[in-house]
């Protein structure tokens, strides 16, 4: 392969072969990645080349569809030459904030506070579904902003600006810390409602503040699971009272008359 620059053989554990790519810019030795052929890796080389020492920088947005180089090293590989730092994960750095590229025209904005975390975690995507892997766990990206799982946007959390690809922590709003709580106001008054599914939506009752909301949506579903319902109601964690504190509001805490209705017309009772 010494005709081919940036090119070395490798081995799989079968014994067949396969072609590594590699370039070395400002004393910095950047795997392209790993190629069927050759001809392949050295088309990858000779764009990273490009990237990296041609007279222009290209756009993200110019992507080749042809390119041999995968997306996320183009990325990294601009993102280089323009800012001076090395990131493995597909970042392009802005004064303040920083994007995370999937596609040309596809990317989040965040925060620089989190450059750090986000330059060791690659963002997967499932569906709608954000998120990252950490010590063999998924975490959704939302989770970083106190916002749960099933948090439902326009509801639970807002986009400020109306972009929901901007992460920044000025541009979210978090409407309902917990699940089974929604913050409601009448006659210049807020309150917090709290309901559950059980094949519907029952209001177990309505509370000053959302810490008892959640603290009585946790005692409906510990009422439902004793009484037999299978379903795994998700528990809110209220961090921010001692055990003492939470159980004696548990005990306090009156829950809807409905609930108890729902128990005794249910087949397993």
């Amino acid at each position: 392969m010494e005709h081919l620059p940036g090119i070395s053989t490798a081995y799989r554990k079968d014994g067949s072969c396969y072609y590594r790519a590699s370039i070395t810019y400002r004393n910095k030795h950047i795997s392209l990645g790993s190629f069927d052929s050759p001809e392949a890796g050295s088309c990858a080389y000779q764009e990273a080349w490009q990237i990296l020492n041609g007279e222009t920088v290209p756009l993200i947005e110019e992507y080749p569809d042809h390119s041999t180089l995968p997306f996320t090293k183009y990325v990294t590989l601009i993102n280089f030459r323009k800012n001076g730092i090395y990131i493995k994960t597909p970042i392009y750095l802005f004064p303040g904030y920083f994007l995370y590229y999937f596609q040309p025209n596809f990317a989040l904005k965040f925060d620089k506070d989190d450059l750090f975390f986000y330059s060791t975690h690659t963002i997967q995507q499932r569906g709608g579904y954000l998120f990252i892997c950490h010590y063999g766990s998924q975490y959704g990206i939302l989770s970083r902003y106190g916002i749960r799982k099933f948090a439902v946007e326009g509801r639970d959390y807002l986009f400020m600006n109306g972009d929901n690809r901007d992460y920044r922590y000025q541009n979210i709003k978090v409407l309902n810390h917990y699940m089974g709580v929604l913050e409601e106001s009448k006659g210049g008054k807020t309150f917090y409602t709290a309901s559950i599914h059980i094949n519907g939506n029952y209001i177990i009752g309505r509370y000053a503040t959302e810490t008892d909301a959640a603290i009585a949506y946790n005692k409906a579903a510990d009422i439902l699971n004793q009484a037999g319902f299978e379903k795994q109601f998700i528990r809110n964690y209220i961090s921010n009272l001692t055990k003492e504190t939470y159980l004696s509001r548990y005990d306090a805490l009156t829950i809807s008359k409905k609930i108890y209705t729902v128990i005794n017309s249910s087949p397993s009772s």
